[in-house]
Order: C-alpha cells, then structure tokens, then sequence
C-alpha cells in the first residue's frame, strides 16, 4: 500500500476520534503508547467492568420482563433516574460556579460590570456596605482549625447524643468529617450606629460555597449517607448590647437572619434520593425551617458575656409595630394557561403570596383573569426597622405546578404605631369596625406579647415520676405551644408569643401545662385582658397560681398589651389641614366651608314608575312544523320588551298558539314626551328563534309613583378611576321613611375608606298611592313581598376625593307561579349557625305542583344567593320522578359571616327535569326573598 509523503507522521499526529474536546494532539499521541503499555490483566480488568456496568443497566429491564411488570413501570424508574441525574448535575454545576466566583469576585466584577445589578456583590450595590478582606483572610487562615474544632464537636459530642436519643442510632458514627479548604466569606458589611447609642448593629452578607464532605454510617442498617457541598447564602444581624463599661464592653451578642437564607445541599450515599425531583425541594425546604425555628426573625440566638444579664428581653424584645398590607390588584399578567401550545391564547388564575420573615400569606386565586382585584387584607409584625422586607410574588394556579407570573401589584401599606396607653383604644375600635375585608380575620385593635419564663412545684406524674411539661397558650381561637422541657418539674421555657388582639375588653388568656403527651394536665390559668388596661403600661410581670394544680404550683409569665394606632389616627381633623395650618405670610389659611346641604338640578327627583301587565296573545302563527309542513305544529312564544334602554323578556311557552302569560314589569321613566315601548313576539327553537309579531306604542299618559312598602335598600361603591376602591356605604330605604318629607340631605360616613371620609348625599323617597290599585292574581302576596314598585331617587352633591359612582340595585322578594291554576309551595329553613359561622338551607318538600305533562313531573330544586352568581353560590337538589308532593330533605351550608348573609337575596326556582328535545315545560315555580327580612339567629321554618 502506498502512502504520500508524510501522511505517517499526520497519522500519529492526529487524536483518536474518542479524545475529549480540548485535548491537544501531542497529548493524545502520547496517550497511544500509554495505552498499548498497559499490562494485560488491567486492560482485561478494565473491559470487565465496562461489561459489568452495561449487564447492571440492563439487569433491571431483564428482571421488569421477567416478573411480568409493565413497560410503564420501567419507563417511570427511568424518568426517576433521569430527574435524579439533571437535579445532581445542576447541583454541582451551581456549586463550582459559586466556587469559582467567590474566588473570583474582583475579576468577575470588573468584567461583568455591566450586567445587571442582581449579579454584583452588596458592596457595589450599596455604598454604605463595606468590604472586609481582613476578615475573609483571617477566616481563610483559621479555617482548618475552625474544622478541627467541628470534627471535635461531632464525633465527641453530637453522636453520643444522637446515639442515646434512640436504640435504632446505637451504632451511628461519623466515618468522615472534612469540611474542606473553602472558607466562609462575609461578602460585605453595613453598620447601623444612628439607631440606639447604646447599642451596635452589623449586617454581614455571607456567602458559603464549600466542598465540605461529611459521612455518617449505621452499621445495623448497613446504612451509609453523607453530604458532599453546601451553598449557603443570606444576610445575617448581629446586635452587640447593652455596651457595657467593663470588659469585655459588650453584655451579649444577638444573631438573626432577618429573611430565610438560600440553602443547596449536595448529598450523597442513601440521602441521594433526596435529589430525586419533588424531594429535593421538600428537603431543602425541611431543613430550612429547622433553620429559621432558631435563627430566622423572630427567633434569635443570643449568646450573653456577661453574668446577671436578663436574656430574656434581648432574645425577645417588643415588635416594633404593625404593618397592614392591603392587596388591591395586578394588571396586564402573561397568560399561562394557553392551549395547542400557545397557539390559542387563554388566560391566567392569579394569586398572590406575601413574605415578611416566616410569616406567608396567600391570597385567593381569581379564575380566568389577567387583571385580577383581590381587595385583601393582612397584618404584620415588624420586629426590626431597618431590615424586613415585604417579598410579593404572583402565580398562576395550575393542577400540577404554579407558574411564576411577576412581583409587580398594586399594594397600599399602613404602619400602625404600638402605644403603651389604652386611652385610644375605643376610638380604634370603632374605625376597625368600618373596615371591610375579604379576609377571615378581621382588623385587629392591639398585639399581646406574652414572655413564658418558667413554672414551679407542678404535680408529678404516675408513680412519682417527674413530668415533661409543655404549654399551651390559647386566645380565642388561636392557640400556641411553647417547647418541652423534659424529665422537670420546674421548667424554664424561655419562649415568647405574640397575638393579634380585635378586641381587649372581650377576650381572655387561657394558659394550660400539660404533660408531653397533652392528656395529662398540670395546671391551668385564665387571665382576662380587662385587667391589662388598668394597669399601667398595660404590662404584668409577676408569678400567677395555676388553678387545677398542686398548692404551691406556679407559673411566671409577662404579659405586654400595645395598642395599634394608625398615624392618622394622630390627627382627626385630617393630615394636610394639621401639617400645614398657616397660609402665605404667617396668617391662617382660611378652611374651605363644605355645604350642609346639596343643591341637585331641577330635573331630579322628577321621574315615575311604568308598570308593563303582559297578560297574553292569541292566534299565533304556528312555526314548528314538521315534514316540510306536511304536518302542522305548534309555536314555543315568549316576548321581549324594550323601554328606556331596557329589555326584559318573558318566559317561553310550550306548544301554545293562545299563550297566557300574567307577567308584570317596571320601570323607571323621565317625563320626556315621545317615548316608545316595543313588544317582539319570537318561537323558541333550538337554533335561531322564529319572528311571529311586533307591536309599537308611544307613551301619552301620566306617571305615576307606588310605595306601600319599603323593604329594600341601596349600596353604593366608590373608585378612583383606575379602579381602586375607596370607600362603600349601605342605605336601608327604611331611614328615609322617618325623614321630613321622605327627603335624606346629609353627609354620610363611608365604610372601608378613611375615618374622615364622608360623602354629602340627597335621597328622595316619593310615595303617591293611586285609587285604583292594579292587582295580579297570580301574585303570592306576604308581609315582605308586594308588586307594588317604588322610585328611587338618588342625587350625589359632593365628596372629599374626585371619585366615580356605581349604584347597584337590590329588590324586594317576588314569588312567581307560572301555572295560573298552581297553588304550589315549597317548605325551606333558613338560619345561621353562630357555631359554625355558616348560613344553611335545608329545601324540606314541595306540594300541589304543576303537572308538567300526562305523567305529571320530576321536579327538583335549584337556588342561588344573589348578587353573586357563581358557582359557589349555586345549588340543586335531587331529581324525584314522577311525584307533585316530592320530599327532598337537603341541606346546603355556605361559609358566610352574618353580615355577610344578610346582604344576599335568595332566588329559588322549582323545575322540571327534562331531556334535551323535549317539548315540556321546565319551570315550574320561582320565589325571591331578602334574607335580610329573616331573623337568621333564630331561623325559619315555613310554607
């Protein structure tokens, strides 16, 4: 074989064709000889293992065919393995990197200095953040020892405690403990000395990418598993205080982390599984908790230097106040839930969740919305100023897993001030009762900080056997548990508590000590928060008695109340009037009179009441007819009525050429000569409704106004026009009745707005009771119902913010039978339940329905709670076949306060189960009624 000239020596040159990228060609021309030196029994050796890894991955698809299992359980084993496998490299890919940076910093900073701000270290960010290299390199230099001292620690202390603690661990030890050459760096430093003199805040930024590698075996399970890297990010307060003149100059060192740190664990042995996808997050998310149980805002670790110091307050002082976020709304979302791989565009179902330290809060998702208002309220301790932070981030709700949507919504914040008085605390009472929510929880007037010290001299168990106690700190329905102190009668809890208080003067502190098994009790103690506000401070701190316990049992406890007072609350006749009173020169700038009264326009007040009778029609045309009107049919009509930019429409009868219908309609009109009333008669068909008629009326007459009863109200909302709300008010039209000259002109308190938001309001109630009084036999006439319609007139002069107004109409309760023959009736119970907080139903039977066809009906019951109509609001009840007099006996609850029950109007209807082409009649009788006009704490049973 022939070859050109130096094609040998491009031969040996070049790398084999399996040489890993980068690989020089010198270095793989070297690699050729090595290999071909190797001796015979390793390369055979070598060969072996490669076969005896490809036989081991082959080994569980044998045995899954060989047991019989489905391919779908392989290919599950092998998603498992797969997330494992992507979750681990990712992992170690973050821990080189982070590695990489931290000894990088300078470099990666000059060079990336235009990335965004996110990458940068906090001293480049901030310039009151100070870098500490002294520090780092006294860390990096003392590191190894700082090891020695932890493998010390572990092998000496640790795992005779975990050993001891459970006969499973007996044979736990650490096989390795190394925590490798990577030091902790504290990435920079802010100091706070204009806070408190006597006292010294730092924060350190630390950052931990360490290839420390630590290994535990239990030789009874044969059990191996480790760690082998850890991330560790986050910022951490150290508080020096009290400073002190003595050495060592400071009392004690407080440690925090004032929001979670991020944690990344690289595991290895038996704990690999927690790479698995779903338990890595669960992992993480464990530890992490355990972690801010002792470090992590409001939980502090407070080392003391010096002897007869009172721990006590500087592991647990008092908050600094109260936030109160208000969750308004979000705009402009990204649509998540498309379809055909976002060729259709859908929408999203947003909700939101707020962090402040530990406490988390999630709001309610709205379905289908891109522009979501939640209009939700949450309260929040603060414990540090400066520090906290309020994280806001949006998801989309999905069956599997949420998507991230943004962090940018519309928030209004309130900072309330903790005052050591309770001389305002009726006044804030009284405003938190004007605030409406859609939370559970309602606003809260003060916080209850509670400081559980120690018990003394509390009863021994069974046998004489000393007790493990634990307590539990109940107010209302909240309730809290301190830690267990084992084998002690005397335990020293050292645990602080805080609680939202709404009302001081109606709620008590219930304190029970019971044994770790919570069935023994040791002692209990009550303690009415009545008595904090006559004392001064509003503070005890004292021993109590426990009651139900021995004779010399005692527990010590400091009870702290702070009343939450908003800084409005500072100032009644308005923030801008009190912050600058004087005008131009020195002299008093003259206050704007407001008026007592509203001037309306003369055309107000001046509209009537039409009432529409629709009776019936006859000779129709028939339109559904069959084999191409070979055979004539009938007509399905229903009406449709226009007035005034009003539509109303009747309901459809069944194959009727001579309908009767004895409906009744009203409507609001102006005086303005030439207005017209439209009536369009339609068939009801499946596809497109047939024309049978139209008929077109000018309107000559006189209007007349009816009010012989009054039983509904008005509510208005007010918003910006953007659409935040700003404040609502509820009208009974009753007040009016008790007006001069049935005439309201007044300035009326806005609820959910501002204590001094007001709004100057003219309401005019007109009652004109003809001789004549059109009747409808067909009306179910009770004492909370009547045809007889009212107008309404409603005239808005002024209000203290430029706001828009929506009016929304609530109607008194019409019960309606569409069977001119029927003298149907159904029997309901409708009450609430204060114990449960919940509005029930209970649809009992029906009797003397309608026959709907030759084999009478199959009625069922179905209702919903207005103005919502949702599906929360809906229900049915069972179909019964064939029975006129059916018995349903259902009950329906819904979660909804008292208040809120009282606004709703129940609209229940008796139908007729019938197929999807049949000809029958469906409805079968209607009723509203305004729960308002019940008594729901008592209830109501009735026909």
């Amino acid at each position: 074989v022939s070859r050109q000239p130096g094609s040998l020596q491009r031969d040996l040159a070049m790398p084999p064709a399996d040489a890993e990228p980068g690989v020089s060609r010198s270095t793989a021309a070297v690699a050729a000889p090595a290999l071909r030196s190797q001796p015979p029994g390793e390369r055979a050796l070598s060969v072996l293992w490669s076969f005896a890894k490809c036989l081991g991955a082959l080994l569980p698809v044998y045995l899954a065919g060989y047991y019989g299992f489905s391919i779908s359980v392989v290919l599950f084993a092998l998603m498992i393995y797969m997330g494992w496998k992507h979750s681990r490299l990712e992992k170690v890919a973050r821990l080189k990197f982070s590695m990489f940076l931290l000894e990088n910093e300078r470099a990666f900073t000059t060079e990336k200095a235009l990335r965004t701000n996110r990458d940068l270290p906090p001293w480049v960010n901030f310039p009151d953040v100070e870098k500490v290299e002294w520090l780092n390199k006294i860390l990096q230099q003392a590191w190894p020892f700082i090891g020695q001292y932890l493998e010390k620690l572990l092998v000496e202390t640790i795992a005779p405690a975990i050993r001891a603690s459970s006969i499973h661990l007996q044979t736990l030890s650490f096989t390795k403990v190394n925590i490798g050459d990577k030091a902790l760096k504290v990435v920079g430093v802010k100091a706070h000395t204009e806070l408190d003199k006597r006292q010294v805040m730092l924060d350190l930024y630390l950052s931990y990418a360490g290839d420390v590698e630590i290994n535990v075996e239990i030789k009874k399970y044969f059990c191996k598993a480790g760690v082998k890297g850890v991330q560790l990010h986050g910022k951490l307060r150290v508080i020096l205080e009290p400073l002190i003149g003595d050495v060592p100059l400071v009392g004690a060192i407080t440690m925090f982390f004032i929001r979670r740190p991020k944690l990344d664990i690289n595991w290895t042995g038996l704990t690999n599984l927690l790479d698995i996808p779903g338990l890595n997050a669960i992992s993480d998310t464990m530890i992490m908790d355990a972690i801010a149980s002792h470090m992590v805002l409001p939980n502090r670790l407070t080392v003391p230097l010096v002897a007869d110091l009172r721990v006590a307050q500087l592991r647990s002082p008092l908050p600094r106040g109260v936030v109160r976020i208000h969750l308004l709304e979000a705009e402009d979302l990204t649509a998540k839930d498309t379809v055909i791989k976002g060729l259709i565009d859908g929408k999203s179902d947003p909700y939101a969740v707020l962090r402040v330290g530990t406490q988390i809060f999630t709001s309610h998702h709205v379905d289908s919305n891109l522009n979501p208002q939640w209009r939700e309220m949450y309260e929040v301790i603060v414990h540090e100023v400066p520090g906290q932070e309020l994280e806001v981030e949006v998801f989309d709700k999905d069956p599997d897993q949420d998507d991230f949507l943004g962090r940018y919504v519309h928030l209004r914040l309130e900072w309330l001030s903790l005052l050591s008085s309770a001389d305002r605390l009726s006044e804030v009472i009284q405003k938190n009762q004007n605030l409406t929510t859609k939370t559970a929880d309602p606003p809260s007037a003060a916080i209850l900080a509670i400081y559980l010290d120690q018990a003394d001299a509390l009863p021994m168990r069974k046998g004489n056997k000393d007790p493990s106690p634990m307590a539990q700190i109940s107010i209302q329905d909240a309730t809290k548990e301190s830690k267990t102190c084992y084998g002690t009668n005397s335990p020293v809890w050292e645990d602080a508590f805080t609680f939202f208080i709404q009302d001081p003067c109606k709620q008590d502190i219930d304190i029970q000590v019971k044994d770790d098994d919570r069935a023994l009790s040791l002692g209990s103690l009550s303690i009415s928060l009545n008595r904090l506000l006559e004392i001064p401070e509003l503070t005890m701190d004292q021993w109590f008695q426990l009651e139900n316990s021995g004779s010399a049992s005692r527990i010590y406890v400091k009870i702290v109340l702070r009343v939450g007072a908003s800084h409005r609350d500072f100032f009644p006749g308005g923030i801008t009037s009190e912050l600058n009173p004087m005008g131009p020169g020195g002299l008093a700038k003259p206050l704007p009179t407001r008026p007592q009264h509203t001037t309306p326009d003369p055309e107000f007040a001046t509209e009537g009441v039409l009432r529409i009778h629709l009776v019936e029609a006859q000779n129709l045309i028939a339109k559904d007819n069959f084999m191409g009107g070979m055979v004539k049919g009938k007509s399905d009509p229903y009406v449709k009525i226009r007035v005034a930019g009003i539509t109303f429409r009747s309901h459809t009868i069944k194959e009727n050429l001579n309908p009767i219908w004895n409906e009744l309609y009203e409507v609001i009109l102006t005086q303005l000569p030439g207005q017209e009333i439209q009536f369009e008669l339609f068939d009801k068909d499946i596809d497109q409704d047939d024309f049978l008629g139209r008929c077109v009326l000018t309107l000559q007459i006189k209007l007349e106004h009816f009010s012989p009863h009054v039983f509904a109200y008005v509510c208005l909302q007010l918003s910006h026009s953007w659409g935040q709300a700003l404040g609502s008010f509820t009208l009974p039209l009753r007040e009016v009745l008790f007006e001069p000259g049935l005439v309201l002109d007044r300035w009326l308190n806005l609820d959910a707005a501002l204590p001094e938001s007001q709004i100057l309001l003219r309401a005019t109630l007109k009652s004109n009771i003809p001789s004549s009084m059109p009747h409808c036999s067909h009306c179910l006439h009770c004492k909370h119902c009547s045809y007889q319609g009212f107008p309404f007139y409603l005239f808005i002069y002024n209000i203290e913010r430029h706001l828009y107004v929506k009016q929304s109409h609530f109607l008194c309760c019409v019960f309606r039978n569409d069977n001119a023959n029927s003298t149907g009736q159904v029997k309901l119970t409708i009450g609430y339940s204060i114990e449960e907080s919940r509005l029930f139903i209970t649809i009992h039977s029906c009797r003397a329905l309608a026959a709907c066809s030759k084999d009478g009906a199959d009625p069922y019951v179905s209702f919903i709670l207005l103005p919502d109509k949702k599906a929360t609001t809906k229900r049915r009840t069972a179909t019964k076949k064939r029975d006129l007099n059916p018995e349903f006996n259902e009950r329906f609850d819904f979660d909804f306060s008292l208040e809120e029950s009282t606004q709703r109007r129940l609209d229940l209807s008796v139908k007729n189960s019938v197929s999807f082409m049949s000809r029958e009649r469906e409805l079968i009788g209607k009723l509203q009624l305004d729960l308002d006009q019940i008594d729901l704490k008592t209830g109501i049973t009735q026909w």
